[in-house]
């Protein structure tokens, strides 16, 4: 046994000693490439750090942390102030900015009685085609009861009920029409562009003949919508205007720059209209917009605008920015809140990044509105009628105040939560679109 004993130590001896001859194997480490989602949360964490309105107070991050920029941009947000800084896919991005949109171009709500109706509606859609419109009585989808779902609010059955924004789903709606009759329509999703100006036409109102424009959002197509419009506006020489903002969440601020001049009038061309300040990392961004030369510009004495909590951003910025220039007074419901805006920045073809980068002020340096825009009288959001029915609650205010110089003293309206509002069209950019970088 000491001799095997032995001859085992020598041996290991033997090998050890060895190994001064035999040059090391060196292993090289396991390089693993960073994902896209992992570069495109660094290129953000970079852009908010120079970038956002708020910098220097956002929360103390480790980017790395962090697997997905949309998990990078919830932990550095300011969330005091910031309701609304966002990510898109480059592709949604494209898609919302040029109005495209599959489905059947609706959104429905519950109505004062727990009824389900259509809230708005878009001309090309196919439900539109078929000759349905705001205020229709949705009783059924796919023999399913609305009404329990729109009452607890359930986005998910809702969602899982309509399906997902894919061309030839088809859904069957069971609708009571306003005449009081049962209708059937089976709708199949289409992949169409929206339009942006629902509905413009005139009012022959004992004050004078008026205009009314209901606009959905502020995107670049919108322009030629616009041009349209006032075309219509002036050759009828109409002396007030109802611009109707209630589900408008924003867009684009050279969009919004066009309409406010078709509304301040030619007098006003070249005056300024808004101011945008950033950080002091990027003072010399400051800047301000002008009214400018549009085809058609009106002459009107009072602009009414109508407004819910769904109005923000741009919309706001219409109403505020006209202000010092116009006799302006909203109807309806208080404003969103939003007198920041946000520039966009682009990674690659896969991400766009919203973060809050500016402060808007009218010129008059007024734009602390966080707490929203209150409306000369509080009316509620009448959807069980149609945009231009003269007993449509908010365009029947509206007119009122045209004809009387003031809101109504009856029925007054105390300010609630709104009910739920179910849409297929993907939520509203509630921004200022200006540079994309």
């Amino acid at each position: 046994m000491k001799k095997l004993i032995f001859i085992l130590i020598i041996t290991i001896l033997g090998l050890s000693s060895c190994k001064k001859d035999v040059l090391p194997v060196v292993v090289a480490p396991v390089v693993v490439a960073p994902t896209v989602d992992e570069l495109a949360r660094d290129y953000l964490y970079t852009q908010m750090n120079l970038y956002y309105l708020w910098y220097n107070l956002m929360p103390v991050v480790v980017k790395t942390d962090y697997k997905t920029p949309y998990e990078l941009l919830k932990a550095m947000e300011y969330k005091t102030l910031d309701r609304w800084s966002f990510i898109q896919t480059y592709n949604e991005y494209l898609a919302q900015s040029q109005g495209s949109f599959v489905g059947h171009g609706i959104s429905m709500g519950l109505d004062p009685a727990n009824q389900v109706r259509i809230v708005e509606i878009y001309n090309n859609s196919p439900l539109y085609l078929k000759g349905v419109r705001r205020g229709w009585i949705v009783k059924k989808l796919n023999g399913t009861d609305l009404a329990p779902i729109f009452t607890a609010q359930d986005g998910a059955a809702y969602n899982q009920l309509i399906g997902p924004s894919q061309a030839n789903i088809t859904n069957t709606f069971l609708f009571q029409t306003p005449a009081g009759k049962d209708s059937t329509i089976a709708s199949t999703k289409a992949a169409f562009t929206l339009n942006t100006v629902i509905l413009a036409d005139t009012l022959n109102l004992k004050s004078g003949i008026t205009g009314h424009l209901v606009f959905d959002q502020f995107i670049p197509p919108s322009n030629l919508e616009l041009q349209t419009a006032f075309a219509y506006f002036s050759q009828n020489n109409i002396k007030d205007l109802i611009v109707d903002l209630r589900y408008n969440g924003g867009g684009d601020l050279s969009v919004l720059q066009n309409m406010a001049s078709y509304v301040a009038g030619s007098s006003k061309f070249n005056t300024n209209f808004l101011t945008l300040t950033f950080n002091d990392k990027n003072l010399a961004a400051n800047q301000s917009f002008p009214f400018v030369s549009v085809p058609a510009p009106l002459s009107i004495s009072k602009l009414i605008v109508i407004t819910t909590r769904g109005t923000a951003s741009a919309s706001e910025d219409f109403i505020n920015g006209l202000k010092p220039s116009l006799d302006v007074k909203t109807i309806g419901d208080t404003t969103n809140g939003k007198p920041v805006g946000m520039n966009g920045f682009k990674y690659k073809t896969d991400y766009m990044f919203w973060p809050i980068t500016f402060n808007v002020v009218n010129s008059a340096g007024f734009g602390d509105f966080y707490k929203g825009i209150a409306p000369e009288k509080y009316v509620p959001d009448d959807f069980t009628r149609d945009w231009n029915d003269r007993n449509e609650a908010c365009l029947k205010e509206s007119i009122y105040y045209l004809e009387h110089g003031a809101v109504s003293a009856r029925g007054l309206y105390v300010a609630k939560k709104p009910s739920a509002i179910f849409s297929e069209k993907p939520e509203k950019n509630n921004n200022a679109y200006i540079i994309q970088k």
